[in-house]
């Protein structure tokens, strides 16, 4: 009789797990674009600063190939004398471009050699004529482009990597190209890095794909925060002096109120009674 109550019982808890396992919400990780993989890039640790050779590589990457398109409004070259390049040599670089100032005593606008407190030359004269040579798509600024992008270095050098070849079923019209990580997977911009060699690096680094993806980010990721070092330096040395407070306070704490740890609190030492209470307790 036990059986034939139990069995029923069974086959209904059966049919109900098969109906939870059938109708439970499945779980998909996949997003639109994906997360670009976590790189090990060295100013990622607390205890790390920029990679000044590679950031100095990364603006020859920028100045040769970048900044065709992209313009870096809020660096000057002053910025980078003593600190990316020497100062002789950051002088040369900006004497290079010409730049338009004035208006000159006659109420004229003239051009100039650059000087160190110029600011990076943009390619374009304005936004319009931006999108004019680009299909329409104004290429943003790359001035704090890895602090104001989601998961900044990650991403663009995950974006500059990402060229494939459009899978089955993906129509790319005339102007955009395929990238995996970009959202939607279609952008505007050509492979950058499309081929190894670009850039003659002075130090005689390869000059591979990989190379110039992880130079141009450093530079990038250095222009964004220029103090970034010295930012860091002072939050190490305030969390050393603190740590070294703490254990000054607690050792001097110790020491002045280990005696108290041995003391007999009374009553009468606080209210003055000539007895204590369990005495008093028992007159009562």
């Amino acid at each position: 009789m036990w059986r034939r109550l139990i069995r029923p019982g069974t086959a209904v808890a059966a049919s109900a797990s098969a109906a939870f396992a059938v109708h439970a919400p499945s779980r998909c990780d996949d997003k639109d674009p994906p997360h670009p993989p976590r790189y090990p890039f060295w100013v990622k640790s607390v205890f790390h600063a920029h990679e000044i050779p590679s950031v100095r590589r990364g603006y020859e990457v920028y100045r040769q190939v970048c900044a065709t398109c992209h313009s870096m409004k809020q660096l000057h070259f002053r910025h980078l004398s003593n600190f990316v390049l020497p100062e002789k040599r950051m002088k040369e670089i900006a004497a290079s471009y010409d730049v338009v100032d004035g208006p000159n005593d006659e109420g004229e606008m003239f051009t100039r050699p650059g000087i160190l407190v110029d600011a990076f030359p943009s390619p374009y004269p304005n936004e319009e004529a931006a999108r004019y040579a680009n299909g329409g798509a104004n290429p943003p600024d790359l001035s704090v482009y890895t602090t104001a992008k989601h998961e900044g270095l990650d991403y663009i050098f995950a974006l500059l990597l990402g060229y494939r070849d459009p899978p089955a079923g993906i129509e790319v019209r005339d102007g955009l190209y395929y990238n995996v990580y970009f959202p939607g997977g279609l952008i505007g911009m050509p492979n950058p890095l499309h081929s190894d060699g670009l850039v003659d690096y002075e130090d005689g680094t390869p000059c591979t794909k990989s190379q110039m993806a992880k130079d141009v980010v450093n530079f990038l990721c250095w222009a964004a925060e220029p103090a970034h070092d010295e930012r860091k330096l002072i939050g190490l040395k305030a969390a050393s002096a603190c740590l070294v407070g703490t254990f000054i306070v607690g050792f001097w704490y110790r020491s002045m109120w280990i005696g108290c740890a041995r003391w007999r609190i009374r009553p009468e030492d606080f209210f003055g009674f000539p007895e204590s209470f369990e005495t008093m307790g028992s007159n009562t």
